[in-house]
């Protein structure tokens, strides 16, 4: 990582509010927004039953709800515009100030009369101290700040076809149905894909209202792992005093300078493993506040696929001929396999998966399956030969691997078979030849000898 930059980041923190208001430009001109450019989303506000005395399950209410959202305040003039639906409770609607458009991507805005409709939860957000150690420090006060003293919200998108999730922390005044965005913390890369000993890149960004008394005060970043209930540091680091917590993590970097410079958190894995898929979870900690997003990475390797033996030997009617189909190095570990053949008029037909064996997980975590089939030219219909070929069909990509097969002794005989005939042939011309010469040898012997005897 880069913590040999530990010592020139210090003085990065002094200018990270101007840094901070470049950024809300930045936001408004990758994101094209405006005032009326911004979607109105309709999302469920989601919260404890009141009432609620403690158990393993807690019983939650939901209520359909509304943002109406902006990049600059709103008066009574911009509330006046507005018109809310009928069906939904005016008390579960909200006039959203989002300063740097994080709401405003065109992914959260689908068409209208679209089906597919964004992703939207709030929650009620209590604002608290953080315990791990790489934010400890930025509640080392015991005080708790009067700016708290509000009602404060958590807001989960997810964009259309997997372009963007969301989590943003809001503040209104106590009573007040006008939010203001304080932390935002995203991902444009929700979803990741990767091959195996490629770079994978796991976006997050993360932005805070320059106007906020949190702004200023320090950060910390922490990328953690998770996976079939298992999970693991990746990687911490403390922006406030800057420094990174030790973890087990090798391969794994952070850009420290695009880190302060534009709130880039993003993750960098230098080598793509097996044991890299898994969902990945992008924490930004600011004074009492935290914002998280999830990136889910699969690592997607396709078969190598092998025929054993190589080539086929030549199949006599009668007997069989047993190919075997090795798949090797793929991941994840559903594949599925099977057989065709080729005639010699160019027609396929499928042979079956043949006997398939279970998977094998090799030590760098890929897996390895194979199939065998028993080539019977009576059973199996495979006249005087053709070409076999064996199929995998994996989610990373469909492979194929083929061996010619040559069938002798059939009618309609193929060049193989017209050697074999001419070489019989050879083989009884000479034996009938000899047998000529020996029987012709005799009957001279046996002439010569009776003349003699006349003689």
């Amino acid at each position: 990582m880069q913590r040999g930059m530990i010592s020139t980041n210090r003085g990065k923190m002094s200018e990270f509010l101007t840094i901070c208001k470049l950024s809300i430009i930045a936001f408004t001109l990758f994101f094209g927004v405006s005032g009326s450019g911004c979607p109105v989303l309709e999302c469920w506000f989601v919260q404890e039953k009141p009432g609620h005395r403690g158990g393993f399950t807690v019983p939650m209410d939901q209520e359909k709800s509304l943002m109406f959202i902006t990049t600059e305040a709103y008066n009574e003039k911009t509330l006046s515009e507005l018109h809310p639906p009928a069906d939904i409770s005016p008390s579960r609607i909200y006039h959203v100030t989002d300063p740097a458009g994080t709401f405003c991507s065109s992914a959260l805005n689908p068409p209208k009369g679209s089906v597919n409709k964004p992703k939207c939860e709030i929650n009620p957000f209590m604002p608290h101290a953080s315990m791990v150690r790489w934010a400890a420090a930025l509640t080392d006060s015991a005080q708790s700040p009067v700016y708290l003293q509000a009602d404060w919200f958590s807001v989960a998108a997810q964009g259309l076809d997997e372009q963007l999730t969301l989590s943003n922390i809001m503040r209104a005044p106590s009573t007040s149905k006008e939010p203001k965005v304080i932390l935002s913390v995203s991902s444009k890369t929700p979803v990741v894909r990767s091959r195996l000993g490629e770079q994978v890149l796991l976006d997050c960004g993360f932005w805070v209202d320059p106007s906020s008394p949190l702004h200023g005060s320090g950060f910390s970043i922490e990328w953690r792992y998770q996976f079939r209930g298992e999970g693991r540091l990746v990687i911490a680091y403390d922006g406030k005093n800057d420094w990174f917590a030790e973890t087990s993590e090798t391969g794994a970097d952070i850009d420290v300078t695009a880190l302060y410079e534009s709130g880039n958190a993003s993750l960098v894995l230098e080598e793509a493993q097996v044991r890299h898929s898994g969902t990945y979870i992008c924490t930004v900690y600011l004074p009492h506040l935290l914002a998280q997003v999830a990136v889910d990475l699969e690592i997607v390797e396709p078969p190598s696929l092998s025929i054993y033996p190589s080539p086929l030997p030549l199949l006599v009617p009668g007997q069989v001929v047993v190919a075997q189909c090795e798949a090797s190095g793929f991941a994840p570990h559903t594949l599925e396999l099977g057989w065709e053949f080729t005639g010699a008029d160019g027609k396929s037909r499928s042979l079956g998966q043949g006997s398939v064996t279970g998977h094998r997980q090799a030590s760098d975590g890929t897996f390895s399956q194979s199939t065998r089939l028993e080539l019977d030219s009576g059973k199996l219909k495979l006249g005087r030969g053709g070409e076999v070929t064996c199929v995998a069909k994996h989610e990373g990509e469909a492979r194929r691997a083929s061996a010619t097969l040559n069938v002798i002794g059939v009618s309609a005989p193929s060049i193989e078979d017209s050697m074999a005939m001419v070489a019989v042939a050879l083989v009884l011309y000479g034996v009938i030849k000899v047998l000529y010469w020996t029987i012709s040898s005799a009957d001279s012997s046996d002439t010569d000898l009776k003349d003699k005897k006349e003689k």
